[in-house]
């Protein structure tokens, strides 16, 4: 990385997740949302995992650590840093999708090497069938494990504890964690977003067992009234902004209860609330996904949006530390340097129509038209590919 764009040890101020309940929505399903914002650099892949069965007795290598595999596990789609195990976000062949953020709190980060945050999400969404499911499933390998470890491949310094947005086509539970301690909340309605605060209060529906003891232990609370997780742990000094722009623009955007794709599409771009990074930033967005879970029992598919590349609003950084880019992202990084407003009329248009033959095709779905979509992520590619050739920005 050229030495004029520093290696950030300070908290970065990035990531961003979201949820809208189908009461909200205008057709009824959950949409998840989820800006990554990873090190400048850094580079996101997609990639899918097939389900599998395992012996008993097998090992999963983790980022870091070793731990006992289960005898099954479902299939995933995932964007995650291409140096690691675990992923940014994802979701699985039930319908669960995660996302986590970065977070500090009172308690120390610890720098042996246990399991990363994203390890959590790719080892809930491979295991949990329900959100319920999958948060139990975090929580224990968390109290058994632990967290902890280089959360980058440059900088051995940078390290956190997490916060997770697991989801379903019924319900939601913020999950946030401090050490092998965590509170979770469940949303059954209406909307949620997580960001680099705690924001769980007195409102907790589940917590490790033995939270509230080593608060009071530790001092963080005095046993009087009821037990608020974000006075406990929280710092007090953190930067809320984005979590409360990001709320913001939620409540605005499903105010008339008809929050769509698209919205979920204008939040992940938006840029004055710091939501969307872009090109100059220190934690540039890397990656973005957006989820329509369906409630309709099997008879619609799920749909997952997944950029692949850096900065949905559409000005990517080209700096690495190590060149692991795949094709995509250069030709994306490419293209993205003249940032003509010609260019990216003609790809929010291409999106536009994407967006109205993929509703239309859900809208009308029977189970005989699955093989319709057996390549349709690797088309979108190969399109975009063949877009930025033919636009003379090949690379």
């Amino acid at each position: 990385m050229p030495s004029t764009i520093p290696l950030i040890k300070l908290e970065p101020k990035s990531c961003d997740t979201f949820v809208v309940l189908g009461d909200l929505t205008k057709d009824g399903h959950v949409i998840f949302g989820k800006n990554s914002d990873r090190p400048n650099g850094e580079v996101q892949e997609v990639i899918y995992e097939s389900a599998k069965d395992y012996s008993s007795g097998s090992k999963l290598q983790c980022t870091y650590i070793e731990i006992d595999q289960v005898e099954h596990t479902y299939a995933v789609i995932l964007s995650k840093p291409s140096w690691m195990w675990g992923a940014e976000m994802g979701a699985n062949e039930h319908g669960v999708a995660i996302g986590n953020e970065a977070i500090w709190t009172k308690v120390d980060v610890d720098d042996e090497e246990k399991l990363l945050g994203m390890d959590l999400v790719r080892l809930g969404l491979e295991r949990g069938k329900t959100a319920s499911n999958a948060l139990d499933i975090i929580t224990s390998l968390l109290e058994a494990h632990g967290q902890g470890g280089p959360c980058s491949d440059s900088d051995p310094g940078f390290s956190y504890h997490n916060s997770f947005l697991i989801v379903d086509s019924s319900e939601a539970w913020v999950l946030e964690t401090a050490g092998s301690l965590w509170a979770a909340e469940k949303i059954t309605a209406g909307f949620r977003n997580i960001s680099n605060c705690l924001s769980i209060g007195t409102k907790i529906d589940k917590m490790s067992d033995n939270v509230q003891d080593k608060a009071a232990e530790l001092g963080y609370w005095d046993k009087e009234g009821d037990f608020d997780f974000k006075k406990a742990f929280g710092r007090g000094s953190e930067d809320c902004s984005r979590y409360d722009a990001g709320k913001k623009l939620l409540e605005d955007l499903t105010k008339n209860g008809d929050f769509s794709l698209t919205s979920m599409f204008t939040i992940l771009r938006d840029q004055p609330s710091n939501i969307c990074r872009g090109a100059d930033e220190g934690f540039p967005s890397q990656g973005s996904m957006v989820s329509v879970l369906s409630n309709e029992s099997g008879s619609r598919p799920d749909c997952h949006w997944l950029t692949g590349t850096p900065d949905p609003s559409g000005k990517p950084r080209f700096e690495r530390t190590v060149d692991r880019s795949h094709v995509l992202y250069r030709r994306h990084a490419q293209a993205m340097k003249t940032c003509s407003p010609d260019l990216i009329e003609t790809l929010m248009g291409v999106e536009n129509t994407c967006v109205t033959e993929t509703e239309i095709y859900l809208k009308e779905f029977t189970e005989d038209r699955l093989k319709e979509v057996n390549d349709l992520f690797k088309d979108c590619v190969d399109s975009e590919l063949k877009f930025y050739i033919s636009n003379n920005h090949s690379y």
